[in-house]
């Protein structure tokens, strides 16, 4: 045996670790990705969504409207908080109706579908009767109720399709009808084109877009073959070009599409370039929250349809990316709870719930960014208007009974019991009884849960 220089044997060396492998960091991506993808995956994913994002939305939408409103209130010799405080009702009311839509059973649902068509039809042709409908910006299409308050009874026609079309579809899956085209289309098209007519009466186009692409999103999920749907398509644009061409109005709309200038030739563009110019100054953080120019007088409808360049302005790219993806997340959620039920009825009223807030949110978003004309609708949860919010807060606490109704969430429901305290019957500290030990999510559940979902 060698010797080192002192005479004592040499001291054996543990071998120098191996450098760290590059999969390393990439397991453990990949693991963080596994994670992430189990959490998305868990049966109360879809109602954590539709609530924390529609709450979010709600919040965020008064605050905004409290910013963008205060201007236009003081130049109509109104408090600052005039139209913020109407907007906090409505949003109070609203709060009401969700959650009384999200704890009504699916049966209650479907009957109420008729009881609401028939009073939107009702108040859409109590609109044009002299002397009771009211004229907002050109466009006949609301009720005075009494003092400010002022209802759009188009709004429920939203919810009247969604309810009505949706349980019209399911009676019919249910009797195997919907393979003929005949009982596909009928009653369901014509009823739509009746609330069309009624709301093209009064001149708003930009809702009977909306209730255009519910009656597609209807269509579409009942399985309606392409000849067809490419048919009522072509029906419905040949129809639009012709309203678009006979109105001077709407065709200077469509000309703005791009433009750069207020005065673009012939057309006045104001309303659709200032809205540029709001989000373009806004940078990425914004100029701060109170702190836009473009609401001091130079942007038109600031609290109503252009609240996204607004917000834009005062929050920046972040804020309205923000915005964006609570959107996001809520369409993810609807189309998540419509493709995972096995009722027809939720299916097709999840549907078009979804496709109504989705579109009207990329309509209103489209005009405000220059890609689509301007329609005049507002966006969904976010802009000021209790008409447009109430239905729509109703609609969201459809999607919120029918997310906590998957089989999945009903048993992750169920197994949430209060963390504290004993049973009911357990008995006090002389009963004899043991007390009852502290709940936790993870004791109660670790048995019973598969694949990591809670």
């Amino acid at each position: 045996m060698p010797t080192s220089r002192t005479g004592r044997p040499p001291v054996s060396r543990a071998p120098k670790r191996p450098a760290a492998p590059r999969l390393a960091r990439e397991n453990r991506v990949l693991a963080l990705y596994t994670r992430a993808r189990r959490g998305w995956d868990r049966p109360l994913t879809a109602y954590y969504l539709i609530f924390g994002g529609s709450l979010l939305i709600t919040v965020l939408g008064l605050v905004m409207v409290y910013s963008a409103s205060q201007i236009t209130a003081l130049q109509m010799s109104l408090p600052g908080s005039y139209f913020f405080r109407k907007q906090l009702l409505a949003a109070v009311i609203g709060a009401g109706l969700l959650f009384a839509a999200s704890r009504m059973p699916v049966k209650l649902h479907r009957a109420l579908a008729y009881p609401i068509l028939a009073g939107a039809v009702f108040l859409m042709a109590l609109v044009q009767i002299p002397g009771i409908g009211v004229s907002v910006n050109g466009n006949q299409n609301w009720i005075a109720v009494g003092g400010s308050f002022q209802i759009q009874p188009s709004e429920f026609g939203k919810l009247a399709l969604v309810l009505w079309g949706a349980d019209l579809l399911a009676r019919k899956q249910d009797k195997r009808l919907l393979t003929q085209w005949k009982h596909m289309l009928v009653p369901l098209v014509p009823a739509a084109f009746m609330l069309l007519g009624l709301i093209m009466i009064g001149g708003d186009m930009g809702t009977a877009i909306i209730l255009t692409a519910i009656l597609f999103g209807l269509l579409w999920l009942a399985g309606a073959p392409t000849r067809l749907f490419a048919g009522v398509l072509s029906i419905a644009a040949v129809l639009g070009l012709i309203l678009i061409k006979t109105s001077a109005n709407r065709m200077a709309r469509l000309q703005c599409l791009g433009a750069t200038e207020p005065q673009s030739g012939p057309v006045d563009c104001w309303q659709a370039v200032h809205g540029i110019y709001a989000l373009a100054s806004g940078g990425i953080f914004g100029s701060g929250l109170g702190a836009s120019v473009e609401k001091w007088g130079q942007l038109p409808e600031a609290h109503t349809d252009f609240i996204f360049a607004v917000t834009g302005e005062e929050l920046g790219l972040a804020g309205t990316l923000s915005v964006l993806a609570l959107f996001a997340a809520l369409g993810y959620a609807g189309i998540r709870v419509a493709g995972r039920t096995e009722d027809p009825f939720v299916r097709y009223a999840a549907g078009g719930v979804t496709t109504w807030i989705t579109a009207q949110a990329v309509i209103n978003i489209g005009a405000v960014l220059g890609l689509l004309p301007i329609a005049g609708v507002p966006l969904p949860l976010f802009s000021y208007g209790g008409s447009a919010l109430l239905p729509t807060m109703f609609a969201i606490g459809l999607l919120i009974a029918f997310a906590r109704d998957e089989p999945a969430a009903r048993a992750a429901l169920a197994m949430r019991q209060p963390r504290f305290g004993r049973k009911r019957g357990a008995g006090g500290t002389g009963s004899g009884r043991s007390p009852r030990r502290w709940n936790t999510m993870r004791r109660r559940a670790s048995a019973a849960r598969s694949s990591g979902e809670r």
